[in-house]
């Protein structure tokens, strides 16, 4: 009994050990507070279904006995109906032939909820950990990996503890009290010596089983964050022929998993093979010991009964059973145990920002953004911005420019509070960013970035995305914006409805640039940052988007980081950075009067872009000497002579002086002397 109790000690400490380390970790109870809640009547009836189920496995060797004795008595069947009927009904109840009773299958019926509310439990991460930090340190696979396994172990170990260890440890403790109480201490000694010597060796075998656990959970998730890793690169494994070098590199890592898994596959089978041997072994000797040093004599003796033999034959066969699953359900439940430790030491992760208890909601009117005295550095590295200050006014346009390393994505990650500054304060209209919640601040600004990525959906979905709330006609609004309407309507059969494919592989990079313009300006938001925005399109359909957007984000505070200076030189201010530090800041002809680093990387880039600008406006003209030739063969009902490349810019009609217009939209007036 000593040891049945320390089986159940050891498991409920580990098991209440992982569930209070989730509990603390307040991922997982935001999650919980999300999920389906269980009516306490559930709950309570499980447990009395499972109470019941214990009481029904004493009783039907009680009836067994019964049975037996009527039938020894008279000798006559029809005695033993009475008995017959219980044993039935006990049978009915408790089940047979491998097959859950009828206790168990309504308990599982009732317990469904709770199944469902652990599959919940996998929204955990996306509301609540910090995305770009977890990307940033773990792989998308690993990731996924870690979450997938963890929540689906919730589920497995409560199961196994409530349902599986803690009745067979109940059932174990019965049988052996009860058999201590009617029969000599002997009996219940010889089972608790194998007890005893079943769980240590359980123990020690199960602990190895579990490093090895570790290892090879470490090694799966490097497996398949290879494997998502090469299938995201897929084009760059094409590019450079080196799909030998990959599938090398993730078999080497299938090996190394394979090798740990046949340790512990190794490991379980001795486990197996010592606790079959001392159940054997031990319940052997105590069904030896019970029939012919007890029940045989107490037979003779006339102080036992036939059924008395049959019953105690029945309660040791009854503790086999447990003993025999016993490892198996330990083991579940410290492999479960191990992979939701892995889970929570990845939501445990103390984010790179977090919202103050008393954090305010941000609203924001014009768009008015400063950096004082910021200073950054990532974690112990050394500093990425060194004492910058700038100040953009509401609906203005600030530049970012500056040598590949300078800090211009550094300032949008802390504009953006993906970061917090080590040193200074970031305010928009005077706030700090860092007293206010991070949605809000969001909220106000859109970002188109230089790698778009789109989600694995429609076109619609992802302009829509900028506001999810927007009608249809107000998504393909701002794709006219964009200038990625007409080849949406004459490229694709399906139009806005046409899925984009993994990672948006379906459309050019120009295309996915524009999607994402088209997203910002539908979020219509007070603040835009346009992060090399337009690197992927071709001149006239950049200069055609930066014109729309000028005219459209009129009361927008617009924030650009660039490489081609020509892009921003309209802007109102432009800071240069150089070393994490501002190196100048003025206008475009402020800056170039004061001749120095901004001129000088102007100077630069005129002289090597002076070859290309003669390709340039040899481009424009024979692009609307074309459009031109096509609208004339068309009014005299001759088709095109060339089919319209749907990369081209969405230049659809061509007018006399060679301004473009898509239909049904007139053409800016800042777009007549490009």
């Amino acid at each position: 009994m000593l040891a049945c109790r320390a089986i159940w000690l050891e498991a409920g400490r580990v098991t209440c050990d992982a569930l209070s380390r989730s509990l603390s970790t307040h991922s997982l109870a935001c999650d919980l507070r999300h999920a389906r809640r269980l009516p306490p009547c559930r709950l309570l009836a499980c447990f009395v279904l499972l109470l019941v189920g214990r009481v029904v496995n004493i009783g039907l060797p009680l009836a067994y006995k019964k049975v037996v004795d009527r039938l020894a008595e008279t000798g006559v069947a029809a005695a033993a109906a009475a008995s017959e009927n219980m044993l039935a009904a006990a049978t009915w109840l408790q089940g047979s032939s491998g097959k859950g009773g009828i206790l168990a299958n309504v308990r599982d019926l009732l317990w469904i909820p709770l199944q469902q509310a652990s599959q919940q439990a996998k929204q955990a991460p996306f509301g609540i950990f910090e995305p770009c930090f977890i990307r940033q340190t773990n792989p998308a696979g690993k990731v996924m990996r870690v979450l997938d396994r963890g929540t689906s172990s919730i589920q497995d170990v409560m199961q196994a503890v409530l349902f599986n260890i803690g009745p067979q440890i109940l059932d174990m403790i019965a049988a052996c009290m009860f058999m201590a109480i009617k029969l000599q201490p002997w009996t219940a000694i010889i089972v608790t010596v194998t007890v005893v010597t079943y769980i240590p060796i359980t123990f020690i075998i199960t602990e190895y089983c579990g490093k090895v656990r570790k290892q090879m959970n470490k090694l799966d998730n490097e497996k398949e964050g290879k494997a998502t890793d090469m299938l995201l690169n897929y084009e760059t494994v094409k590019l450079f022929t080196s799909e030998r070098f990959e599938l090398g590199s993730y078999g080497r890592a299938i090996d190394a998993y394979q090798t740990q898994e046949y340790l512990q596959l190794a490991c379980i089978s001795l486990l197996n093979i010592a606790q079959s041997v001392l159940v054997f072994v031990g319940l052997a000797l105590g069904e030896w010991f019970v029939s012919l040093t007890v029940c045989v004599r107490g037979i003779l003796a006339g102080k036992l009964s036939v059924g008395d033999a049959v019953l105690f034959l029945s309660l040791m066969n009854s503790l086999m059973a447990p003993l025999s699953f016993f490892g198996s359900y330990y083991r579940q439940v410290q492999k479960g145990l191990i992979d939701m430790e892995n889970m929570f030491d990845l939501l445990a992760r103390k984010p790179e920002v977090d919202d103050a208890p008393d954090a305010c909601q941000l609203e924001v009117t014009n768009g008015q953004v400063e950096f004082a005295n910021v200073s950054f550095s990532y974690g112990r590295g050394p500093p990425v911005l060194r004492n910058i200050s700038f100040e953009v006014q509401g609906g203005r346009t600030l530049a970012l420019v500056g040598a590949t390393g300078s800090g211009k994505s550094t300032v949008l990650r802390l504009l953006l509070r993906f970061y917090d500054p080590t040193a200074g304060r970031v305010l928009v209209e005077g706030t700090d960013i860092s007293r206010c919640t991070q949605s809000s601040l969001r909220r106000h600004i859109a970002v188109v970035p230089q790698d778009t990525v789109l989600f694995n959906d429609t076109i619609r979905y992802n302009v829509r995305y900028g506001r999810t709330s927007a009608s249809d006609e107000e998504v393909e609004e701002a794709a006219r914006v964009a200038h990625i309407h007409a080849a949406v309507v004459r490229r694709f059969p399906d139009g806005y409805d046409t899925l984009v494919g993994e990672r948006g592989l379906r459309l050019s990079g120009g295309e996915k640039q524009r999607v994402a313009f088209a997203r910002a300006v539908l979020r219509n938001p007070a603040i835009l940052v346009l992060d090399e925005a337009t690197s992927a399109l071709d001149s006239m359909t950049e200069r055609m988007i930066q014109s729309l957007a000028g005219m459209r984000q009129q009361n927008t505070t617009t924030i650009i980081v660039a490489h081609r200076l020509s892009t921003i030189a309209d802007a109102d201010v432009i800071v240069v950075l150089e070393g994490g530090s501002v190196a100048e800041a003025g206008s475009h002809l402020e800056l170039l009067q004061r001749g120095g680093l901004y001129a000088a990387m102007w100077q630069r880039q005129q002289e090597a872009g002076s070859f290309s600008q003669h390709g340039e406006a040899v481009q424009l003209a024979a692009a609307a000497a074309v459009a031109a030739a096509d609208g004339r063969q068309a009014e005299a009902g001759h088709m095109p002579s060339r089919a319209q490349s749907p990369l081209e810019p969405e230049l659809s009609r061509a007018t006399s002086d060679g301004t473009f217009a898509e239909d049904g939209d007139i053409t800016p007036p800042s777009l007549l002397h490009l």
